[in-house]
């Protein structure tokens, strides 16, 4: 496989067509190496459009998907970022060349050691994955610029939206299959949130965020 020409056509066949038309995204996507984050075994998936199984069930989020996500966020290199669900490490990689600071809850322990030796292999020292329940967020390292749900939920708890600073985001897919919604929403006050849908697709869930009851008595 030519790996800089499999590059070249994710980001020209798979994300650019789904709107991801921020050049300094597309940029880092050229940049950094998303083949060193794909399990050995997977390594000729790493550019394909679809899902990467990872350890204990998990998966990576198909390419243009994670671009989508990255482009909404809107980050800037003065920001710290939260992000729930590391994974592979991958988004926590992309997140690092344009914050000054992510940290990344991860509850899986396979997974914290793999997003961890996979961050340090590419020189990401402004990254830090550390192993803890994401649905409760991180009070005490917030508030944060950005937070970044790398999974779907049934609804986005209030408890992470107080984690936003004024001015803060907060991307997250939302709902129940077969229809979910990738969603922005921003810290416009002390008490006011705005909320925008972004566009929609289905991812898997993270882990222990409350399910919301289709019965209402």
């Amino acid at each position: 496989m030519n790996i800089e020409q499999a590059r070249f056509n994710m980001i020209e066949q798979q994300i650019r067509p789904w709107d991801v038309l921020d050049t300094a995204v597309l940029e880092l996507l050229a940049v950094v190496k998303r083949e060193d984050f794909v399990p050995p075994a997977y390594r000729a998936l790493a550019f394909v459009d679809t899902e990467v199984p990872l350890p204990e069930g998990q998966v990576m989020l198909a390419p243009r998907v994670e671009a989508r996500l990255l482009q909404e966020a809107k980050v800037q290199r003065h920001e710290t970022v939260l992000e729930i669900g590391a994974g592979s490490g991958f988004m926590a990689a992309l997140l690092g060349h344009r914050a000054q600071r992510v940290i990344s809850l991860e509850i899986r322990p396979a997974l914290v050691k793999m997003a961890t030796d996979n961050l340090r292999r590419a020189g990401l020292s402004n990254v830090t994955v550390s192993e803890a329940d994401g649905s409760q967020g991180l009070a005490a390292e917030g508030p944060f610029d950005v937070i970044m749900l790398s999974g779907s939920v049934a609804a986005v708890p209030q408890v992470l939206l107080d984690q936003l600073k004024v001015g803060g985001r907060l991307v997250a897919v939302e709902g129940e299959e077969p229809v979910m919604r990738a969603t922005l929403r921003t810290r416009t006050s002390a008490s006011g949130i705005t909320k925008v849908d972004l566009f929609d697709t289905v991812l898997p869930r993270l882990d222990d965020f409350a399910e919301v009851s289709r019965f209402h008595f």
